[in-house]
């Protein structure tokens, strides 16, 4: 392979990762084992919307640039790409054969519309229970008003490449169909029919990605990151207001929250972790780690508010203190 096919194979391989929600710093250093297998010295310069690539070896010197925005999440995408990488460094795949999987990984199907919909309602419900659900039509109304969001968000995505419209009106219709329970008396203060589906598209991979660039100094992707998962923020609380106003219901400014039992919390906390995997496409073969430890971290903040008397961000803290010292050298392995 020249100097320019063997960047071009670099430059994909980064913009997989970029594009479907990889930590920066895991990008940078996997484009640099790449480029180590290839016998390329790499610079990889990551910015909202485009990557910028380096490379020379003893022969030339390549720049090339690619039009990417990481507003996506799919980690089956993702590990794929890093076991093609493994795979290039042991000698079990050549180069040539990577372009053409790099090509492939790209275009690999996320989750199914039908799981990525269940997902979704099974999620929202579970969330509900950790909130203290009351009535017993409420999680009824949940599953199918989350069901019924996923599937928008998956009609929107074929008929616009607008990222913040699929969270706006899956919020809308969570905000109409919370603002009818309202009226017939089948949701309590906490509004939880209205509010839990939308808890479901909550951008977390962006704000932890952000946090990392920051704390790491990438000041620009960092930014762009944060002020990306904001504005989805933004979209979907326009929209969960609008759908309440609409039919003339509100949220309460200050809901009394209600105390679960352990084993509750810990179930739902489960189920919730399985439909957030399935939201990112995380390989299924993966899902038995987050899902226990989920469970654990759980089961850990519930002890630390409800018997030691301990503050909500006290409780988070110790749960994904727990998650992080667990999960990362899993997932590294």
């Amino acid at each position: 392979m020249t100097a320019d096919d063997r960047s071009n194979l670099v430059l994909a391989l980064a913009r997989v990762l970029f594009a479907n929600g990889q930590a920066t710093d895991q990008i940078v250093a996997t484009a640099q084992r790449l480029g180590r297998a290839l016998r390329l010295q790499v610079t990889l310069i990551p910015r909202w919307g485009e990557l910028t690539l380096q490379t020379e070896d003893k022969d030339a010197r390549v720049v090339a640039v690619s039009a990417t925005e990481p507003s996506g999440v799919d980690m089956d995408r993702v590990a794929t790409a890093m076991r093609a990488v493994e795979d290039v460094e042991s000698g079990r795949l050549t180069p040539e054969s990577t372009v053409k999987a790099m090509d492939t990984i790209a275009l690999r199907p996320p989750a199914p519309t039908w799981l990525f919909a269940l997902a979704a309602a099974v999620g929202a419900v579970a969330i509900s229970v950790i909130f203290g659900v009351a009535h017993a039509a409420a999680p009824i109304l949940i599953f199918i008003s989350a069901g019924l969001g996923a599937i928008l968000r998956r009609g929107l995505a074929r008929v616009s490449e607008n990222v913040f419209l699929q969270p706006f009106g899956a919020a809308l219709l969570a905000g109409v169909i919370g603002a009818l329970a309202v009226r017939y008396q089948l949701s309590s203060s906490l509004r939880l029919v209205a509010v839990c589906p939308c808890m479901v598209l909550v951008p977390g991979p962006h704000f932890l990605n952000g946090a990392l660039d920051l704390i790491r100094g990438r000041i620009h992707i960092g930014t762009a990151r944060l002020i990306y998962a904001m504005l989805v923020i933004v979209a979907i609380s326009i929209g969960l207001l609008i759908g309440l106003a609409l039919l003339g219901a509100s949220l309460p400014i200050d809901p009394a929250g209600r105390a679960v039992p352990l084993w509750q919390d810990v179930i739902a906390a489960g189920v919730a972790v399985f439909a957030y995997s399935v939201f990112y496409s995380t390989p299924l073969t993966m899902l038995a780690w987050p899902i226990a430890v989920g469970m654990l971290a759980h089961a850990l903040r519930w002890v630390a508010l409800s018997l030691l008397g301990a503050d909500v961000e006290i409780g988070t803290l110790i749960a994904c203190l727990v998650v992080a010292l667990i999960l990362t050298p899993v997932s590294r392995r």
